[in-house]
């Protein structure tokens, strides 16, 4: 299944793989052979440690090119902004407090709460797809509170 990332959040996917194949590989190899070099393995925590964080490694390498070969670049020049999308840039009227939000909604792997960066499949997001500018998002959160946001302005 294709996962959608933005050119940046691909190159970034990139950056995190050279760095774990080029430096991170070769310093827990160093690790394991070292605490190799220390005797009798079958007591040795720094062996059983070393081997354990290659496995963690071993899989996050595996499922960053898992991720990076299923991975398609969103065409932003693509995008519709008169209805809320991926990577439209949305700002909202809270209807309880009257208070502006603004949010964009993004692949999962690149939201960013701090940001203002959300993932298209939060309950947020999900409940402002498709709206238009004047319209109302009555959204119910998973905790069981509701949410009213009025779209003013879509952007990219």
């Amino acid at each position: 299944m294709a996962s959608y990332v933005t050119k940046e959040g691909l190159e970034k996917m990139k950056a995190e793989l050279e760095q774990l194949e080029t430096v991170e590989r070769p310093k827990i190899t160093m690790q394991i052979a070292e605490a190799r070099d220390k005797g009798d393995l079958s007591e040795n925590a720094e062996y059983d440690a070393a081997k354990e964080a290659q496995g963690m490694l071993e899989m996050r390498i595996s499922k960053l090119k898992d991720a990076i070969s299923t991975s398609k670049i969103i065409d932003e020049s693509q995008l519709d902004t008169s209805k809320v999308s991926i990577l439209t840039t949305v700002r909202l009227k809270n209807n309880a407090t009257n208070q502006e939000q603004v949010f964009t909604l993004v692949p999962d792997n690149e939201s960013d709460l701090k940001a203002g960066k959300i993932s298209v499949n939060t309950p947020i997001a999900k409940g402002l797809l498709g709206k238009v500018i004047g319209e109302t998002a009555d959204i119910t959160l998973p905790n069981g509170n509701k949410l009213s946001f009025e779209v003013l302005e879509i952007t990219l």
